[in-house]
């Protein structure tokens, strides 16, 4: 297929240069029904008649230079890397290139549509601020702090927004990620969302002194969760001197406790009916109902207006 404008006059001098032949290059186009799909073009050659030098047409719309992607190829590869969650292994598999050439092409890509936009910080009032382990290796883990926009799920438009990925995980990696920030932008964020982390929190405090600080729900969750569990083990301890095992109430009633209410079983709640009418329970049946009021909350339409 031939594609582009000729482009015959001289880069150089200006002269107008005269076909000398073509030459055919090979590309990975969009796949068609999951089948690597290779688009043949044919690229006219020129040749200057005055400081002969040679040189081809212009493909610039079709494909950067040197690449062996199509603009569309790359724009593909980039939204089912983002949007399906795919594997960069599994988009070279689909384009039919090699994994290298794959990730060089979308990276580049994702760093001019989606890094270098200027626009993608507008708006955000609400920060969510995590830490993620980025690579598993035998010296430890490799940990990155991630930046989203939470502004869609406290509006309900949609999922929350990446904003960028920083290495490490530390006081000094937040704080400097803020501190490079525009002045204008921090000031108008007015809930930074994190986990139970002092290094966050004393950054946030520091660089965005006007925003309150607050810890997101999984983490509240995950943190009741986990003292459910403690006070579980704990009277199991006191009751039995020894740790649970299968025929126990309390062990076997571990994956139940932490269900919600709404959402036992006949057979379940009546489980819990018989684990909590043992006083020595009274604790965990105590535990458990702060658990349950704090889930309820987070499910109500209104969380303000939940009982307490």
């Amino acid at each position: 297929m031939p594609v582009g404008f000729e482009d015959s006059f001289c880069r150089y001098c200006g002269t107008q240069g005269v076909a000398c032949g073509t030459v055919v290059w090979r590309l990975a186009h969009v796949p068609v029904g999951w089948g690597p799909t290779q688009l043949l073009v044919r690229v006219r050659r020129f040749a200057c008649t005055h400081c002969r030098r040679v040189w081809r047409q212009d493909t610039w719309a079709l494909a950067e230079l040197r690449e062996r992607l199509t603009h569309s190829a790359v724009e593909w590869g980039l939204r089912a890397l983002v949007l399906s969650s795919m594997s960069i292994s599994r988009v070279a598999q689909a384009l039919g290139i090699s994994w290298r050439t794959a990730n060089s092409a979308i990276l580049t890509h994702a760093q001019s549509a989606l890094l270098d936009d200027p626009h993608r910080f507008d708006g955000v009032e609400v920060l969510g601020v995590d830490e993620h382990v980025w690579r598993r290796t035998k010296r430890g883990d490799r940990y990155v702090t991630v930046v989203i926009d939470l502004i869609p799920v406290r509006d309900r438009s949609g999922p929350a927004r990446l904003l960028d990925v920083a290495p490490g995980r530390s006081k000094k990696v937040l704080k400097t990620w803020l501190a490079q920030c525009d002045q204008a932008w921090r000031e108008q964020v007015e809930v930074v969302a994190m986990d139970g982390f002092s290094g966050f929190k004393s950054a946030a405090g520091q660089e965005l002194p006007q925003a309150r600080a607050v810890m997101d729900p999984f983490h509240v969750v995950s943190l009741a969760v986990s003292k459910l569990d403690e006070c579980r083990r704990r009277i199991q301890r006191q009751t039995t001197g020894r740790r649970g095992r299968a025929g126990d109430p309390l062990y076997r009633a571990r994956r139940t406790l932490r269900t919600g209410a709404s959402l036992l079983t006949d057979v379940r709640a009546r489980r819990l009916e018989a684990l909590f009418a043992d006083e020595r329970h009274a604790p965990a049946h105590a535990a458990w109902g702060v658990y349950q009021r704090l889930i309820q909350a987070y499910r109500a339409d209104d969380p303000g207006l939940e009982s307490t």
